[in-house]
């Protein structure tokens, strides 16, 4: 559990800075900083004030809640320059972000940076967090906090130009494994587990998080775009946004490939929208979302019926669940976006149901590290607002190493062939952004 104590010795403040100062923050932050980013909301971060462990995982209730706790102690520092954002829906205060593990139960970390630059459409401002000494530097001086240009990145190395793809396993074990995942479904073990796929690139020189990211943003700009600390995607997958009482998690599950030619994708996602199969995998990851969200709200809208997401070059079944949380027992705060994305991981969509069922079975049988793969993605603030994603569509770099992944749902009529064949078509997403001969 996080040390409370370590807030004592942390103060905030913020100040308003201009479009030229975020642009110059983005491509610093994208070269060596933290990067949270979708169409018209971004954090851009660098430094650590805090480091705030979860050593036993999002499972352990009285450590994700230290969190909140830890950002709550941060005191606001007295400035001329300070500022309040008025702006509801960006963070006026302290943050912590992270990418948190798959595996509930596993190791995680969140980061409270001394520097980050948050945008919601025209809003824009800097917030920056140390102790009062560090503070008080920054905005005398600190080009982020008063307007002034911010320092160039550093020139970036050459990028690869020679690539070796190799997957982690031969296909047929993949197979064997899908198999084995549809025969304990049909004997009743459990309803839905997901598998993941790994494929290894190895470059002749170092991958860079801002070569990939900007790729990613070009390749898919309704995704939302991250890079935490070598952990680098694009996903399409919300998993929890509190703004207030307000929540939204959009959850997908079922997948079919794009083709590019308009009359044809009608033609898939007709199809796609008509299959039993995939509505029904559709259907548990949706009510699963439901009947955590309930007993915190007041009220929640699910549809019967999933839309279309479409994306570059495959289409999902989505459906937005929206809701008011419930004004909590006297005394006790609402549950934040970090307290909601803990309640609601795995869902079904990335590790199967019944959630304790599908987890215990991809312990012994998977035999895949997925580290943090499929974990949530994301910020909370001290107000308890924030957002988190599913980090799919992702990869982990290490040097001139980058480790992809992706998963399918096996059900009780999973053709093996055919989840192999959907793997593969969702690491091209990845694999379009990071093979660039």
């Amino acid at each position: 559990m996080t040390d409370l104590a370590g807030a004592e010795d942390l103060v905030w403040a913020s100040a308003e800075v201009r479009p030229e100062v975020v642009a110059a923050a983005r491509r610093f932050a994208f070269v060596e900083g933290r990067v949270l980013e979708r169409e018209g909301a971004a954090l851009y971060a660098w430094g650590d004030a805090a480091r705030l462990e979860l050593p036993l995982g999002v499972d352990d209730l009285r450590g994700v809640r230290s969190v909140r706790d830890f950002l709550g102690r941060i005191r606001p520092f007295e400035s001329p320059h300070t500022e309040s954002t008025g702006d509801r829906t960006t963070p006026g205060g302290p943050i912590a972000l992270g990418a948190l593990a798959f595996d509930p139960k596993g190791w995680s970390e969140l980061i409270v940076p001394r520097m980050v630059v948050v945008v919601n459409g025209d809003h824009r401002h800097a917030i920056g967090i140390g102790s009062k000494q560090h503070v008080a530097a920054m905005l005398d001086d600190f080009p982020f906090a008063v307007g002034a240009e911010a320092p160039t990145p550093r020139p970036s190395d050459e990028p690869p130009d020679r690539f070796d793809l190799a997957s982690a396993r031969p296909h047929e074990d993949f197979r064997r494994r899908v198999s084995v995942a549809v025969e304990a479904v049909r004997a009743g073990n459990l309803d839905k587990v997901v598998l993941v796929r790994e494929v290894i690139v190895t470059a002749n020189r170092p991958v860079r998080q801002h070569h990939l990211l900007e790729r990613l943003r070009a390749l898919h700009p309704s995704c939302f775009a991250f890079a935490i600390d070598g952990f680098v995607g694009a996903s399409p997958e919300l998993l929890v946004r509190r703004r207030g009482a307000q929540v939204a998690s959009q959850p997908l599950a079922g997948t079919v490939a794009r083709s590019g030619d308009p009359e044809e994708d009608r033609h898939l996602a007709a199809a796609l929208l008509a299959s039993s199969k995939e509505r029904a995998e559709h259907r548990i990851v949706v009510d699963a979302i439901v009947a955590t969200l309930t007993p915190l709200c007041s009220s929640l809208d699910a549809p019967d019926v999933p839309h279309l997401l479409a994306l570059r070059n495959v289409a999902h079944l989505a459906t937005r669940v929206t809701g008011s949380l419930a004004n909590p027992l006297e005394g006790a705060p609402m549950p934040s976006a970090l307290d909601l994305a803990a309640a609601l991981h795995p869902t079904p969509a990335v590790g199967g149901w019944p959630r304790e069922e599908a987890m215990n079975y991809l312990r012994k049988n998977e035999d895949v590290d997925r580290g943090r793969f499929a974990g949530p993605v994301g910020w909370v603030g001290s107000d308890g607002d924030g957002e988190w994603w599913i980090g799919i569509r992702s990869t982990l770099l290490e040097g001139p190493t980058a480790r992809l992944l992706a998963g399918v749902g096996i059900v009780a009529d999973s053709d093996p062939a055919a989840e192999l064949a959907e793997t593969q078509l969702k690491l091209q997403a990845l694999l379009a952004a990071a093979v660039r001969p």
